[in-house]
Formats: C-alpha cells, structure tokens, sequence
C-alpha cells in the first residue's frame, strides 16, 4: 500500500550524521561501525531505496536547527543566525537530491497530484520520493521576514517548537505560554497559508496555538499521554481538540514514547516488548477517542537522532511500515480505515491545506 509519512529529519541525517541517502540500509550502517559519536551509529533504518521498497513515495521531510541560550544545556546553536545558516545547507542538500533525481519538492496541490499520478503510473524501481517541507522548531527564523523568504522556496508547515525553551514557544519539557513574537509567528503563518504542527509545543504553548491560528493544523509525529504519560505526549482532551480541528496526528516510533518506563541508553526494544503493536495501540486509542479513522496517519521520525537501538524490534528499515497494514487488520480495522492511516488522512489534510498553484 501506498505509504505517506508525515516526520522524517532526512536532512539532518545528511548534514549532522554525514549520511549518504544514496546508499543502501547495508551500506550507511557499514561506513559508521567503528564510529562512536552518536548511540544510534551503525543502526539506521532510512535511506531512498528503503522508502522506495517500502512504497513510501511522498514525505514531509524537515528542516531543523535549535538556538540555545548561554544558560539552555541543550545541544544546538549559539545564535539565530547560526540556526538560520544550518537550515540553509539542509536546503541545499534537498535541492542537490532534487537535481539527482532522488527527490521532488511538493509545494501546491497541482503538484501534490501530479506526484501522485505519477507514482501510480511509473513502473520504474528508481521512482523520485515526492517532500512537503516542514521546520521542526521555529528558532532559526530570524525574524519573520525569514518565514517568507521559506514559504517563497517551499517551506510549507511549521512546528513552533521543539525541546526546551524556544524564541516562539516553549516545547517538550518545558512550560509557558506563547511570547509575544510566537504569536506574531503564529499569525503570520496564519496569514501565509501555511499549516501548523503542534507537536512538541508544551501544553501551555499548545492551547495558545490552537486559539489564535485558524488555518489547516496537523501533529506530525506525536502519541498519546494515557499509554505513556510524559509531557512529550497529547492528552486526551488535546487530542480531542485536535480532532474538532480535523488535524491528523502522526503516529511516531521512538520507543520511548511508545511503551512506558524506557530508560534511555539502558532499555532495549526486546527486553520492553517495544513492538509495532504497541505502536498501533496508539493509533488505536485515536481512533476510539475520535470515533473514526481519520484522525491517524505516521510520522514515524525514524532516524530522528534514534535508531535500531530505540526503534521497534520487529522494525529493521522504514519499509517494514508496511507491516502496520497486517497489524491493523488483524484488530479488526477494514482496508478503507488501513488506506486512511498509510496515507489517505494526510492526503486529505494536504489537498485542503495547501495553495492551489
């Protein structure tokens, strides 16, 4: 089945973790076993012939890039500028991907169809994996002149926040309501077109959010607080919310928002029963909130600075999200309600949100 996934942080991984996408699973893993910089080296599970094989043929791909203040131990940069700088180099390794054929920028609905028809109809095994933009985290956004001259290339969805305290919002972790720029920020994507991703604003900020924007709102990767109870997570009543806003929430796979009491760096996948069942429990605890099934999709954030070593232990690379359809079925879901989740909500929600031409 067709497969949209709406979190993947490619380009960080292609800058930050020097990944060549190009290259096989086998390969990428291959180059980094002797490296030990980063826990998740030698264990990654994205790269395009495993998108390609998985049928996964549109992305929202990000831009990402964290300022921190003097007294902020976050990892990240060390002026707006900076951030703003890091976003820029992602964008031209998307840009050099497009040139190779890899990849398709996707910014109107005239595109967006396009793209699907021709990966309906192309029978080639090299097929160009289609991206909607997105920026998880505001920070790098000098001022929001900045947001313009990104919607101008493409940039087509904005997550206000990521960890910690943020120059709009406040995210994962922290607490606070919107400053006055987050608002401003708010409102001019509001005014622009663009949708809002409310995943990692904390609570406060998220309520904010939601009043003031009246635009197309969707939570690219985010799961549920009653299954593991942590601030990263939605509550019911945002979820609720969110489903009174027709937003579609992205069901993402790092383990420890997916089963309770994971220990980073200590726990493994196998010895906490990290499974792509326990996944579809949140997909599943959605849909009874909602009613329905089109609430759910993936925003799998597979390699978002994680990889085997946190992933679900019966996910090797990205193309095994095709085993979610069995998983599904097997609880009862029809294939209308297994096509919504794979790729049919976030298709509705991008054909809504996005310009015409």
């Amino acid at each position: 089945m067709f497969i949209v996934d709406a979190h993947l942080d490619i380009s960080m991984n292609a800058m930050e973790w020097n990944r060549d996408f190009r290259k096989p699973v086998a390969d990428i893993r291959d180059r980094e076993k002797n490296l030990k910089d980063k826990s998740d080296r030698g264990l990654g599970t994205v790269c395009f012939p495993e998108l390609r094989r998985g049928n996964i043929g549109l992305i929202v791909a990000t831009q990402i890039a964290r300022y921190v203040a003097p007294d902020n131990p976050l990892p990240g940069w060390h002026s707006p500028e900076q951030a703003w700088a890091q976003t820029q180099a992602q964008l031209a390794w998307y840009r050099a991907m497009e040139a190779e054929g890899e990849l398709r920028m996707i910014r109107n609905r005239e595109e967006l169809q396009q793209h699907l028809d021709y990966w309906e109809s192309d029978v080639s095994v090299k097929k160009t994996i289609g991206y909607i933009l997105s920026l998880e985290g505001a920070d790098s956004l000098i001022t929001l002149d900045h947001l313009h001259t990104a919607y101008n290339y493409g940039l087509r969805a904005v997550g206000p926040a990521h960890y910690g305290p943020g120059r709009y919002a406040n995210g994962t972790d922290a607490v606070g309501n919107l400053n006055a720029d987050g608002v401003a920020l708010i409102k001019e994507m509001d005014q622009l077109g663009m949708i809002l991703d409310t995943t990692h604003l904390c609570d406060d900020a998220f309520w904010d959010a939601l009043e003031i924007f009246k635009g197309p709102v969707w939570a690219s990767h985010n799961n549920c607080r009653k299954l593991v109870d942590h601030n990263r997570q939605f509550s019911d009543e945002m979820i609720r919310a969110l489903v009174e806003r027709g937003a579609v929430i992205g069901c993402a796979l790092d383990a420890w928002m997916i089963v309770p009491g994971w220990v980073r760096g200590k726990s493994n996948p196998l010895e906490m029963q990290c499974n792509l069942e326990r996944a579809a429990d949140h997909v599943d605890h959605i849909c009874q909130l909602a009613g329905n099934t089109m609430h759910v999709g993936i925003g799998s954030d597979l390699d978002g600075a994680f990889g085997k070593e946190q992933s679900p232990y019966d996910l090797d690379t990205v193309a095994d999200l095709q085993k979610f359809g069995g998983i599904l079925s097997a609880r009862g879901y029809t294939q209308e309600d297994i096509s919504r989740f794979m790729h049919g909500n976030w298709l509705r929600i991008m054909k809504k949100a996005l310009p015409a031409k």
